[in-house]
């Protein structure tokens, strides 16, 4: 069965953008539009990995990652997270509550379904 990766953006076209290409991947998506949804379905699901924004309404994807990374259900996770903003403040905010990488949209679909080899190991 290949891996589970939950994407997580509230706008509908960069949704798309990372589903595609890492479904070229073989890998099994799973979408979210906000943390709230993002936090559930990854405590249900349990993916291999989650690439997730940072600017999104009702919960955050820095929110939210703090809050998968103190599940311990969920907490070796790893999250990719995505922003159109490329603050340093941001940036290290989501290093210091347990991102695995950032990367600024827009970002490269090839690149992107490299990172998730990476952080997946398959």
């Amino acid at each position: 069965m290949s891996p589970k990766v939950l994407i997580v953006d509230d706008e509908p076209h960069m949704l798309r953008i990372a589903e595609l290409s890492l479904k070229r991947g073989g890998y099994q998506i799973l979408t979210a539009r906000n943390g709230l949804q993002a936090i559930d379905l990854a405590q249900r699901e349990l993916p291999a990995l989650i690439v997730m924004d940072v600017t999104m309404p009702e919960m955050d994807g820095l929110a939210a990652l703090r809050q998968l990374k103190a599940t311990q259900a969920t907490a070796a996770i790893p999250v990719i997270m995505l922003t159109s903003r490329g603050q340093t403040v941001a940036r290290e905010e989501a290093e210091v509550s347990g991102a695995a990488l950032y990367l600024t949209k827009p970002f490269s679909p090839s690149s992107l379904a490299a990172e998730a080899k990476r952080l997946i190991g398959s």
